[in-house]
């Protein structure tokens, strides 16, 4: 039932999509169309765009397929900047609808009017990646002469369908440069970026319900070879995305038919309990046949509870042997996470805005759930907004909520916010950094009044929520750059506290003890003295995120095993710690903090007992604490 690895990276691009034998039969069978269309390779194309009015209204019947294209769009040119290369979105009958490109290749495409208004169908262009992609419903390479036109051939254009949750196309995302700017990957960057389209629709289709993430290899779980099922609250399938289908061997009409428990051996309240947790672990599911699968959910747990009947715990369940507190639980040696975790115990329920800082993959959110299970507001919703992975256009109504006025003497129909569904709870606004300015005055607006007005809708809602937000990014920066409030930073740092790379901690150890132990409960597992240094070798760029995954994967690979080798390793994570650079002589500064790190170990995290054996003052600590030199990677 499950279809292996090379199958889902060809799927995305990673590896060629087909054989050359393959490839060349597809040409051929499109020139051949084009001639049975009449069209002749020395005729000149009817570059001329449709009337604007005509535009418009493909436009706006196209709308949604905009809003979600238009951030991948922006993020695809990212990666081919400079490349002389355009990318085009066109609708399902192959009318381009937006482009964006390098200003040096837009005089030349201007040529070839790869321009809004203008049909790039096979029927009115000959063979090109977008028509033949339309046409096949399937990703187009088509390069250089293989244009049936010659007025095309100095082109090279990577094409990849975009399909709605019910497998209908919408349209067609494409990368066409100059044919000498040819690179193997732009098809799998294609691709990629019309699946994460894709991903979009889908989860924005279901924003309320439950959706599960998975992957037969944990480690995959968050990447666009995921799998994501939407569930509804009887527990039957409502949609899933292509991924999803292609690992199940299931078509959509076969997973409808389905259930959580007919396909996982799972159910809702099942779910429920297990992901409430603020130290949540991927849970395992296998189907019918014996295939494996790891899966995350993502939902509105409170909500989630009260559709689905099933009762929400008093205290969300906790592995077993572990301490009674989220906060207390994180507690693994290290004296910057002691620090931190004395200090937002301290405000804990004092409604004191809190900023989490640090690096991709520090524990931001994971510390923000343990903050939400040690307060008041346990038994509320605790609701995560990733502010930098919505698309901006729908982030105004995923945070504030919208009204529909509805037909004249009916009743509005209203989609509330997340801001809304944390009232009672706490709300984590993840990368916070990413917030657009117009919706930074109205979060400022909603932290300052305890009220928000959802658009489209005259009548303020009170709120209550507990706020927690988190940044990567240099926010002192990005006020001088005019990119973000410095009211708004100071109003959600009330306060601030930075979460150290792994690469400074000094409980590794002890870390991957305690992932080991969540992953594998009930039985023993340790890694080898060899995998130890391997550990300590490694820079640790994804940081704990990072640990957890390859712990997770290794875990998986060691079977009944009690010893986690090198043979249990990613080849890419082995390969890379082998080659860590070596580590060079600390200098007087940083081997003195090793010292104080010893101290605070030693005492349990305790300042004062520490500063008294080193003979320093609390303040002096303190100080060489903030200094702290940058471990290099």
């Amino acid at each position: 039932m499950v279809r292996n690895v090379r199958n889902d990276q060809r799927a995305l691009g990673v590896l060629p999509a087909a054989p050359a034998h393959r490839h060349a039969h597809l040409i051929e069978q499109s020139h051949q169309r084009c001639s049975a269309f009449g069209l002749t390779r020395i005729e000149q194309p009817d570059y001329r765009p449709m009337m604007r009015s005509d535009l418009g209204v493909a436009r706006e019947r196209n709308q949604r397929l905009y809003a979600h294209a238009a951030p991948v769009m922006e993020m695809l040119f990212e990666q081919i900047a400079g490349t002389e290369s355009m990318i085009v979105l066109t609708d399902a009958q192959g009318t381009i609808l937006h482009s964006l490109g390098d200003d040096d290749f837009l005089g030349r495409a201007g040529k070839v009017a790869l321009t809004p208004g203008v049909n790039w169908a096979e029927h009115s262009k000959g063979t090109n990646a977008i028509g033949t992609a339309l046409f096949e419903a399937a990703p187009t390479l088509v390069h250089a002469d293989e244009h049936y036109m010659h007025a095309n051939h100095f082109l090279t254009c990577s094409a990849a369908p975009i399909f709605d949750p019910r497998g209908d196309m919408l349209g067609v995302l494409d990368v066409s440069g100059d044919k000498r700017s040819f690179h193997q990957h732009t098809m799998g960057l294609v691709r990629m970026s019309a699946r994460m389209i894709e991903n979009h629709w889908l989860c924005d289709d279901h924003r309320q319900r439950l959706r599960l993430h998975f992957h037969s290899r944990v480690e995959f779980i968050g990447t666009l070879l995921e799998g994501i099922v939407i569930v509804g609250e009887d527990g039957r399938f409502l949609g899933a995305n292509r991924s999803a289908l292609d690992q199940l061997n299931l078509s959509t009409v076969s997973l409808r038919a389905h259930t959580l428990g007919s396909l996982f051996g799972t159910s809702v309240g099942a779910l429920v309990d297990h992901f409430r947790s603020p130290l949540q672990v991927p849970i395992p599911l296998h189907v019918p046949g014996g295939a494996r699968f790891h899966a995350n959910a993502r939902a509105n747990w409170a909500e989630v509870s009260t559709r689905s009947g099933s009762a929400v715990p008093a205290e969300p369940v906790r592995p077993a042997g572990t301490a009674p507190s989220g906060l207390q639980f994180l507690r693994t040696g290290d004296p910057q996470i002691e620090a931190v975790l004395q200090k937002l115990m301290r405000v804990l329920d004092r409604d004191i805005p809190v900023l989490l800082l640090g690096e991709s993959g520090t524990g931001k959110e994971l510390l923000a759930r343990a903050m939400h299970h040690d307060s008041n507001r346990a038994r509320q919703p605790f609701v995560a907004v990733d502010c930098a992975a919505i698309d901006p256009s729908q982030l105004d109504a995923e945070l504030f909520g919208d009204a529909d006025p509805g037909l004249a003497g009916t009743r509005h129909k209203s989609a509330p916010g997340r801001i809304v569904q944390a009232n009672g709870g706490t709300l984590f606004l993840d990368e916070v950094g990413a917030l657009p300015l117009a919706l930074q005055a109205r979060l400022l607006h909603v932290l300052q009044h305890r009220s928000l007005t959802p658009s489209g809708s005259r009548s303020p809602v009170s709120v209550d929520i507990a706020v927690i937000g988190s940044t990567r990014r240099d926010l002192r920066g990005l006020i001088e750059q005019g990119r973000f409030r410095e009211d708004l930073c100071q109003r959600l740092s009330g306060l601030a506290v930075r979460l150290p790379p792994l690469r400074e901690r000094t409980d590794l150890a002890a870390l991957t003890q305690r992932i080991l132990e969540l992953e594998c409960p009930g039985r023993t597992l340790e890694p080898s003295p060899a995998v130890t240094g391997l550990f300590r070798a490694c820079a640790w760029p994804g940081n704990v995120r990072q640990l957890a995954t390859v712990l997770r994967t290794a875990a998986v690979l060691a079977g009944g095993e009690t010893q986690i080798t090198e043979a249990h390793l990613s080849d890419n994570f082995a390969e890379a710690a082998q080659h860590a650079v070596p580590a060079r002589e600390p200098t007087l500064e940083e081997a003195e903090l090793d010292i104080v790190r010893q101290m605070l170990a030693s005492t349990g995290g305790n300042i004062s007992e520490a500063a008294k054996r080193l003979g320093v003052s609390r303040n002096t600590l303190y100080r060489k604490l903030r200094r702290r030199p940058h471990a290099p990677a």
